[in-house]
């Protein structure tokens, strides 16, 4: 007992479980409540960036989501905390930073390979057992706001959060590489249900990336369009939503 009570002493238990939950959890916050407060406005500026003309129903947007922020985070945590004695065997370390050209390429490499990965988890959602029990919650969202992102099922959250550490488990990055992941990886969850498509959001620099429409399309459509940010997988598995063209990367050539 006095053993696994040490290891949880250690300096990378709070680097790596207890920092990265922390700062993933509020990174949503940081992104999506300024993009939330902008479709509760409704400018007229924003408006031609605005991707669906259906009225969005607030009362099942900003507060039911938040509530789900506070339990979906509740419970990530202690799973988290629980899984450290296999997590600290990850390879994930406090080390020295790499250069900088093995960060970008690191962060480069996590985003195609968790949209890949979240594109077939996200499929499987969609199979009628698991629809009905799981993933229904996240579409009972027809008209996204960004802090809608996390309106989900415990299960789905979990599952979600325990995807995106494949990535930098398989390279035993850095922990200052992981934060900065998901930080990334939040702002792609907000934007991607934000209700706009911004034609100078950074993220369109990506390749196959076609913005917040992409997503936006699955939530109206509820069938195709699974991956979580690049338009790539739907194309080469042929699953995009009915009446989805990409405005960029439509083709491979």
């Amino acid at each position: 007992m006095g053993g696994l009570l040490e290891i949880y002493n250690e300096p990378l238990f709070w680097q790596f479980p207890v920092a990265s939950a922390a700062i993933s959890a509020f990174a949503f916050l940081l992104f999506a409540l300024p993009m939330t407060w902008l479709a509760a406005k409704d400018p007229d500026w924003a408006a031609p960036y605005k991707i669906q003309s259906r009225r969005a129903r607030q009362q099942e947007l900003f507060g039911a989501s938040m509530k789900t922020w506070v339990v979906n985070n509740a419970i990530l945590f202690p799973v988290v905390m629980l899984g450290w004695p296999l997590l600290r065997h990850s390879g994930v370390h406090a080390g020295p930073l790499p250069p900088w050209y093995v960060i970008v390429g690191q962060l480069v490499f996590f985003i195609y390979l968790d949209d890949f990965l979240y594109y077939w988890f996200h499929r499987s959602m969609h199979s009628r057992w698991a629809y009905k029990k799981i993933h229904s919650w996240h579409h009972r969202i027809l008209t996204p706001w960004a802090v809608t992102g996390v309106y989900m099922h415990p299960v789905e959250y979990v599952l979600t959060a325990t995807v995106a550490l494949v990535g930098p488990i398989a390279l035993g990055s850095h922990v200052v590489v992981l934060w900065i992941w998901f930080t990334f990886r939040q702002w792609e969850a907000a934007e991607g249900h934000c209700g706009y498509e911004f034609s100078w959001t950074p993220t369109h620099l990506l390749p196959f990336n076609d913005g917040a429409r992409h997503h936006d399309f699955h939530h109206a459509k509820v069938k195709g369009n699974y991956a979580g940010f690049l338009t790539l997988w739907d194309y080469l598995f042929g699953t995009y939503s009915r009446d989805y063209t990409p405005e960029r990367w439509p083709k491979l050539a």
